[in-house]
């Protein structure tokens, strides 16, 4: 077995926090993870495809690949190469988005499919990118991402029987407040 890389190091050390250094190095990260989680909200409950907001997240996460990747990079030949990089990284993934959206790729996709299959070629990316500027957050972000593809569709499947454990929820809150003020 071999020692591992830098590259390898890098990808697999948890910094610790140590004052307000760590939560600025890991605000992207959680504002990546918080506008995912509102987006992947807003599609469960909006049921109408966020192209903007998905291309918009894709540019952010393409600086903070660079931002990330950027004190890694030993000399300017390899922040050039970072930025390379991951310009045509994102740009492949916002075609491909884009793709999704051609009038043909619609006559046969409804408004449910085609967020889902924004917000997974989302997550691929950002997995991949995570990968190539080795950041364990960045893939982290990408897993989660992915999990919402199932999460919002089990929810769509699941909308009345949440609905109607939710109803059995407050039937039970409710004869127990009236079954309080009878007694009393």
């Amino acid at each position: 077995m071999s020692a591992p890389t830098e590259a390898e190091d890098r990808f697999y050390r948890f910094e610790h926090p140590e004052g307000p250094g760590f939560w600025v190095r890991e605000l992207p990260y959680l504002i990546i993870l918080a506008l995912t989680l509102g987006g992947v909200g807003y599609i469960s409950m909006a049921r109408r495809p966020l192209i903007g907001y998905w291309e918009f997240m894709a540019l952010f996460m393409g600086v903070v690949c660079v931002a990330s990747g950027w004190r890694h990079a030993a000399d300017s030949s390899g922040r050039w190469r970072l930025i390379w990089t991951q310009a045509l990284h994102w740009g492949a993934f916002l075609v491909a988005m884009n793709l999704v959206l051609l009038p043909s790729v619609q006559a046969i996709a409804d408004s449910d499919t085609t967020s889902l299959t924004i917000l997974l070629l989302l997550a691929l990316g950002t997995f991949i990118a995570g990968v190539h500027i080795a950041s364990w957050r960045m893939c982290a972000n990408g897993v989660i991402m992915a999990l919402g593809v199932p999460a919002i569709a089990w929810l769509d499947q699941s909308a009345l029987l949440l609905t109607l454990g939710l109803l059995i929820i407050v039937a039970i809150g409710a004869t127990i407040l009236w079954w309080r003020r009878a007694v009393r």
